[in-house]
């Protein structure tokens, strides 16, 4: 017999906790999650074009405008915490000063390449966009910046990179999963950004209790350490 499935449309910034309670909830409900990942005005866009799905995590603000619209069951928004973005090395890299605007300018111009999501679509690739036009440095970094789909797809690349003096930026959690890169720290704080995610069911759902089932487990208390030490913050 072939398992139930839940359809689950997310932003990049929660795949680390999806997979990591996957198992846990196959076990409760025999059903399997079946997600899709990327930058969350990627999943809006294919959720409003029609495309089935049960439940939704994107941030907050978008999840607020999908119930002020009807996209999504009212009284299931829930929030799964903050993240912050950052950034990243590969792994065995030297460190750099990423404390104050001066240091994270000056760590960027010795860079040899930069790895980060879609400065369109992406919540981190939109605002590191705008920490290169701060800086001042976005007109001279232009042919060592290497945009990805998602920040995962960027901090893969970068993993799987040839080379040292490389460096990502994305939200802590997708970095945090990522094997071969370390993350440095948080943007300092002039250039900080800190995105609450919310999970709400979908109002097209056929799985309503299912999709009620996986919102608490993402949402709730019991699993509230887990998304600390994969980057949630509260």
């Amino acid at each position: 017999m072939t398992a139930p499935q839940l359809r689950l449309l997310s932003g990049g910034a929660a795949h680390g906790v999806v997979d990591a309670l996957a198992a846990q909830f196959r076990a409760e409900t025999d059903a399997e999650i079946v997600g899709s990942f990327g930058p969350v005005g990627a999943m809006k866009d294919r959720l409003l074009s029609g495309e089935p799905a049960d439940l939704v995590i994107l941030t907050k603000a978008l999840i607020a405008e999908l119930a002020a619209a009807g996209h999504v069951l009212p009284g299931t928004c829930a929030d799964l915490g903050r993240v912050r973005t950052g950034v990243a090395v590969k792994e065995g890299d030297p460190v750099p000063d990423v404390s104050g605007g001066q240091a994270l300018r000056a760590a960027l111009l010795d860079a040899r390449e930069i790895y980060f999501p879609d400065p369109l679509r992406a919540t981190a690739g939109i605002h590191f966009a705008k920490v290169l036009d701060r800086l001042g440095v976005r007109q001279v970094l232009a042919p060592r910046l290497r945009a990805y789909p998602s920040g995962a797809a960027a901090m893969r690349a970068m993993s799987g990179a040839a080379g040292s003096s490389l460096l990502g930026c994305t939200q802590i959690t997708e970095i945090m999963i990522t094997p071969g890169v370390t993350l440095v720290g948080a943007l300092p704080a002039e250039f900080e950004l800190a995105t609450v995610y919310s999970a709400a069911v979908c109002a097209t759902t056929a799985s309503a209790d299912l999709a009620r089932r996986l919102l608490a487990l993402l949402t709730g208390d019991l699993t509230r350490s887990l998304r600390a030490r994969l980057g949630f913050e509260f």
